[in-house]
């Protein structure tokens, strides 16, 4: 193991340009929820738990993006998995929770013209992002689309960048993040949230089903030497044996990897939409106890 990463410079292994753009989305984050709050609106302050949220987010961007499971993830698809359980059920859920509703409000504000709000009523369609995201999520594991990604780092970063904005658009109706602006009754949004589960299992189901390994990414020694060589520093190469042989980065036989892939998952897609019910629910009974309350001040008499 050691000999396979030190084939890896320092930007294979940890993606310092992806620090540096996620520092600065961290650092413009931090200066609206201080100084240009202060500045822009009446906006209570951002609570320290959201601002925890947004870091974990970007963290887990980080992880699903970067990282030395970048590189795992050429080696074992089972990595490459765990990056997206990273990239598009973690942290994306995690920057919706942690950015204050004020800055999206004043985002609708800013974004208001003809042209956008038609293309918003479009994009921000509740089956129009439940249908987005799970098909751009299967389609990306057809195994021609998947070698042929894989074997292209700007066709890979640019659908990257795309899953993400599905991901955006699906997860902001099931945690809707400025609930007077949903367009789902809390019970139609714990609906949506089990479609969604429904939607992605063929794809968990043709990885985990397959009778043999279904990508040459992992099987095939030439394109496996073509995706690892965008990894290595110049010059460099990774013997073979790592790929398959004595020096081997794998643990798992390939297809008992790919099972493992797939069962990753839809085991964490469960746990992430699990727990995004819980928050439905709790944001339903804190409402049903608001209106209970309110119902209850109404009754009360006045003495005239």
């Amino acid at each position: 193991m050691d000999q396979l990463f030190s084939n890896f410079g320092f930007r294979a292994l940890w993606t310092p340009e992806l620090i540096i753009i996620l520092a600065m989305v961290g650092f413009v984050y931090f200066m609206i929820a201080t100084k240009w709050r202060e500045r822009f609106t009446n906006s209570e302050p951002v609570p320290i738990r959201k601002k925890i949220y947004f870091v974990l987010g970007l963290i887990a961007l980080y992880i699903g993006w970067g990282s030395p499971f970048y590189v795992a993830g050429h080696l074992m698809i089972t990595f490459h998995m765990a990056q997206m359980v990273f990239a598009y059920f973690i942290a994306v859920p995690l920057f919706l929770l942690g950015t204050p509703a004020w800055v999206f409000s004043a985002i609708f504000e800013k974004l208001r013209r003809p042209w956008s709000e038609q293309f918003a009523k479009i994009a921000m369609n509740p089956i129009v992002a439940l249908l987005l995201f799970n098909g751009l999520f299967s389609l990306y594991h057809v195994p021609f689309m998947f070698d042929s990604l894989m074997q292209s780092p700007i066709l890979h970063s640019l659908y990257q960048f795309l899953l993400l904005y599905g991901a955006f658009l699906m997860w902001w109706h099931m945690i809707a993040p400025i609930p007077s602006t949903s367009k789902l009754s809390d019970l139609r949004r714990i609906g949506y949230i089990f479609a969604n589960g429904i939607l992605i299992t063929p794809a968990c189901a043709l990885i985990i089903f397959a009778p043999q390994p279904l990508y040459q990414t992992y099987t095939n020694p030439a394109i496996w030497a073509e995706v690892m060589a965008y990894c290595l520093l110049p010059g460099s190469s990774v013997p073979l044996s790592v790929f398959n042989g004595p020096d081997s980065f794998t643990f798992l036989e390939t297809r008992m990897d790919q099972q493992l892939a797939g069962v990753l998952m839809k085991i964490m897609q469960e746990i992430t939409y699990g727990f995004t019910i819980g928050y439905v629910f709790k944001q339903w009974l804190s409402k049903e106890k608001q209106q209970d309350g309110a119902l209850t001040i109404s009754d009360v008499p006045t003495v005239k």
